[in-house]
């Protein structure tokens, strides 16, 4: 039985989450379609510049996407601690680039003056304007439903666009965070799309390493900050330097089509994440395939049980296997 995507959220567990898209009946709808030789690649643009624009407006950061051919990853943040620290105006100026909001709401940002008797019922809307701008359920329905509403027009047809609505893991720890990442940057590369992690178009990690080059990291993704630390900035528990790193042996893995594993100059993010090299060939090409649920160490599977009122840990041995 399907479970309701309210109930997969758990930010006392944790604030980073791994989404899926597939389009309807897993058709080519941003590719080649192979039956009427169309090609709709220019769609895997759309999703991308709505998918960072929408980082401007809500509270959730992405950390990895790519947008293949028929579906879609993303990691995302929720950056709670900024969206409970949004004044009431800016609530309803970042909700307005959405929707037109109420009248009451609209009175307000003009700078007109509200009745005492109306503020109560506006501060409560605002109060649930602000929980929907750090809610994954609205970001990828105003994502995905504006890139079916497009489409649509331009087929000059109605319909369905997206295969039901997105599905949704928990990365409950370093080590599932890195892993779920490392899997969607490597997406093109392990379809055999793309040569190099930096040549696969509409991916976080051609955008990560562009940016690179010029010393610099991408405004519109989740920065990396380095390891953990006592008073850690807002960013990624990483190095920069040593996930792309990762990503580029990972990727020379998959291009020369080896059941291999990550030996020689093995980062240090892989060894401070203490996963054994042969795992993390399997995580990084599997992900999906291996695990259904929310994914991190045993312990804190358990925690996350337990808070959402689960009878018991999914993954669990999985996990346990290729995690620890």
């Amino acid at each position: 039985m399907t479970t309701a995507r309210k109930q997969l959220i758990s930010l006392i567990d944790t604030s980073y989450y791994h989404c899926i898209s597939r389009c309807i009946r897993r058709a080519f709808l941003c590719g080649e379609d192979k039956n009427t030789g169309k090609n709709f690649d220019h769609r895997r643009g759309w999703v991308e510049d709505k998918l960072l624009s929408l980082t401007q407006v809500f509270a959730i950061d992405v950390c990895a996407y790519a947008i293949m051919s028929n579906h879609t990853h993303m990691v995302l943040f929720i950056d709670e601690k900024t969206a409970k620290s949004w004044t009431t105006k800016e609530v309803l100026e970042r909700w307005h680039l959405l929707f037109k909001g109420k009248l009451l709401t609209q009175q307000y940002c003009r700078g007109e003056d509200i009745p005492d008797y109306l503020m109560l019922s506006l501060l409560e809307t605002v109060e649930v304007y602000r929980h929907r701008l750090m809610d994954i359920s609205w970001f990828m329905r105003i994502l995905n439903q504006s890139i079916a509403t497009q489409a649509n027009q331009e087929d000059n047809c109605t319909g369905h666009f997206w295969e039901g609505r997105f599905k949704s893991q928990a990365l409950l720890d370093e080590a599932a965070l890195a892993a779920c990442m490392a899997y969607v940057d490597l997406n093109p590369v392990r379809a055999n799309i793309a040569k190099t992690p930096e040549s696969s178009a509409y991916t976080s990690v051609k955008k990560r390493v562009t940016s690179a080059k010029k010393a610099k990291q991408p405004q519109e993704l989740l920065s990396f900050v380095g390891n953990p630390r006592k008073a850690i900035p807002k960013g990624l528990p990483f190095e920069l330097k040593d996930y792309l790193e990762l990503i580029e042996i990972t990727g020379r893995c998959f291009r020369e089509d080896k059941a291999g594993y990550i030996e020689e100059n093995q980062p240090t993010l892989l060894r401070r994440l203490n996963i054994n090299p042969d795992n993390w060939f399997t995580l990084t090409k599997d992900f999906r395939r291996l695990f259904h649920g929310a994914v991190g160490h045993s312990d804190v599977l358990t925690d996350y049980c337990e808070n959402k009122s689960l009878k018991r840990p999914t993954n669990v041995n999985c996990c346990d296997k290729l995690l620890a």
